[in-house]
């Protein structure tokens, strides 16, 4: 009888203990970032065609492979893989984006645009801008160099993929990057994100 109750008071012990801990989830050592990262999507609805577009996001960025958040809240930090702290976001990056056609993503649009030009010939014709967030301060960037990589633009397709490329200075890394892709007129079709914390 007394081993039995030995055991209850074991095993309530051992349960009290495992309520007090922490999940399991806090045990994993947090996300490490890649060189390529999904940067989200939007589908639009095109008016009079009637088309709907899907632009697709993703970032490249080398220097990020391997670094990780090391802290969360007010503290949160990001160390690459040498252990240095990133003060600021790399220098350069790319999006890689795909604007298509197709029924890539199951979604409903998100918006309806007004844009006389047919489909196809609007996917050739692409703009973007990049936009740097940091408290109540907007930057406006203009890519280094944009890219059209994949299907090449004198062969028919319902899909094109963009490369736009960025060079900046001392962008903090509490910040945000917003790119925006454009219409041939400066509307905007479609927003994709990079942030770090």
């Amino acid at each position: 009888m007394q081993s039995i109750k030995l055991g209850c008071i074991l095993l309530l012990g051992s349960a009290m203990i495992l309520a007090g801990a922490p999940a399991a989830d806090s045990w994993h050592p947090t996300p490490i970032f890649h060189a390529t990262t999904p940067a989200g999507y939007e589908v639009v609805l095109v008016r009079p065609s009637g088309a709907t577009i899907s632009v697709l996001g993703l970032i490249e960025c080398p220097e990020l492979e391997g670094a990780q958040q090391v802290a969360a809240g007010v503290n949160a930090s990001i160390v690459n893989v040498d252990g240095q702290t990133l003060k600021h976001f790399p220098s350069n990056f790319s999006f890689r984006i795909t604007a298509t056609l197709r029924k890539t993503v199951l979604v409903d649009p998100s918006d309806t645009l007004n844009i006389r030009e047919r489909p196809e010939a609007l996917l050739l014709k692409l703009k973007f801008r990049l936009k740097a967030y940091h408290g109540l301060d907007v930057l406006e960037i203009t890519p280094e160099s944009v890219q059209m990589i994949g299907v090449p633009a004198d062969v028919p397709s319902d899909e094109r993929v963009y490369r736009v490329n960025f060079n900046v200075e001392r962008l903090p890394i509490t910040g945000r990057c917003v790119l925006e892709v454009l219409s041939p007129d400066g509307e905007r079709i479609a927003k994709v994100h990079f942030d770090l914390l």
